[in-house]
């Protein structure tokens, strides 16, 4: 009784799509990561063109992120590294969202313990 008082909140509906959820999620924070450690490589060479070739893959998505975050942090050193704390978020709210200890992992075992 007291486990499906703490699911409660999680519908029926949500409760079947949620391993979807978790593992579109679980891909896309962690190509966004990829992406942005491409990113963190790519400062190596400052010469190479984002719009030419297959960089536009790489600079769509962390772009407009990195150009708002590159107004908060200025680059130390002359290097930028605003990549470098992305990818420590993307790690962190991936790790919180769909990690072993994850929220949603979580809520994914004690519903499939339930049933």
């Amino acid at each position: 009784m007291r486990r499906r008082f703490a699911l409660s909140f999680v519908t029926p509906l949500l409760l079947q799509a949620l391993p979807v959820l978790h593992l579109f999620l679980g891909l896309l924070l962690a190509a966004w990561t990829l992406t942005f450690l491409l990113r963190i490589v790519l400062t190596w060479y400052p010469q190479v063109d984002l719009n030419q070739g297959a960089w536009p893959v790489v600079a769509w998505p962390t772009e407009p992120v990195l150009a708002v975050s590159r107004r908060v942090v200025a680059p130390i050193g002359g290097v930028d590294v605003t990549p470098v704390i992305w990818v420590g978020l993307i790690s962190l709210v991936r790790e919180l969202l769909v990690g072993q200890q994850g929220l949603l992992s979580q809520i994914l075992m004690n519903s499939q313990a339930a049933a």
